[in-house]
């Protein structure tokens, strides 16, 4: 390969991590703004969809505070596209067909995330659909960060299989049912979006008490795995992701029960929401450092799920 081809795949390389951390930041951002929605009471500040109002798609002439948060959240929807469509173009020039298909996922995902917005508004924040909303903001967050592991590191040819493997993907599992639970106990409690809007009629105390159970069981995978990384003998980079993820996720559940214990304060559970973003960007790059720990430049797999066998990092 020639110094020139190799500078130019650099800048590529550069192009597409950019890209990847755009997308990370861009969705973290709407996850609090739509937390920020919802916890001053703005869900319906435009009470319809796609217009804001029946007679415009801006609150021209019926401003209001809630109208102001909710249309800036809208507004970001236009942040996201240009992201997605710089993000996708990037991406094609690459000629890597698995980036492609990840940046195309991404861009798919801002559509359908603006339209469960619309049939939110539409249904006047019908709890089971405001937690949709939330759930593919967060799925999008673990898309661009395979995609940003994907930049660097394309998929290897054999992956290994195991225990340790095993456990990550049951820890993946495990917090995504954390991050379902913990949309169900908001749509449980008293922070509807709107003082007119319905509940979803669940025990607030009884699913706070599954979201806490879940969370011990999350934080006891989490250890576990990080034993099993270092005893297989897992590069380092493995090990630190293992290491952040615990770290955002004890740190969360600390949130978690300070907030619980002082009656859910707006900005404790703003930063709860936010730190849901994170647990999903933590989780995935745990879980795609432990399936693919180091490969070789061609690919192929050089370190396998067996304890005391270490890779090249």
């Amino acid at each position: 390969m020639s110094a020139r081809l190799r500078a130019r795949l650099g800048r590529m390389d550069e192009w597409l991590t950019g890209w990847a951390w755009a997308s990370i930041v861009a969705n973290c951002v709407l996850v609090v703004t739509g937390g920020v929605v919802r916890l001053t009471g703005s869900g319906l500040g435009c009470p319809t969809w796609p217009r804001c109002t029946e007679e415009s798609f801006t609150p021209h002439g019926a401003y209001t505070i809630h109208s102001v948060i909710e249309f800036g959240n809208r507004l970001l929807t236009y942040v996201l596209v240009a992201i997605a469509v710089g993000t996708f173009v990037a991406a094609w020039q690459s000629g890597r067909r698995e980036l492609r298909v990840l940046a195309l996922v991404m861009a798919l995902g801002i559509p359908a995330q603006a339209v469960i917005g619309g049939i939110t508004v539409l249904t006047d924040l019908n709890p089971w659909v405001v937690s949709l909303h939330l759930l593919c903001s967060l799925a999008i967050i673990g898309v661009a960060v395979l995609f940003l592991h994907r930049v660097g590191r394309p998929a290897p040819a054999v992956r290994p299989r195991g225990a340790v493997v095993g456990l990550a993907w049951t820890t993946f599992a495990a917090a995504w049912a954390v991050l379902y639970v913990g949309t169900v106990v908001t749509g449980s409690g008293p922070h509807a979006g709107d003082v007119n809007s319905d509940r979803n009629g669940l025990s607030p105390l009884q699913m706070s008490q599954l979201h806490a159970d879940l969370v011990f069981l999350f934080v006891g995978l989490t250890l576990g795995l990080l034993f099993a990384v270092v005893a297989g003998g897992y590069p380092a980079a493995t090990r630190t992701a293992v290491v952040w993820l615990l770290v955002i996720e004890v740190a969360q559940g600390a949130i978690g029960f300070v907030q619980y214990f002082t009656d859910l304060p707006v900005v404790l559970v703003g930063f709860h929401m936010l730190g849901a973003a994170l647990v999903s960007a933590a989780v995935t790059w745990a879980l795609v450092r432990v399936r693919e720990p180091a490969v070789s430049a061609a690919g192929s797999q050089i370190l396998h799920d067996t304890p005391g066998r270490a890779g090249v990092s």
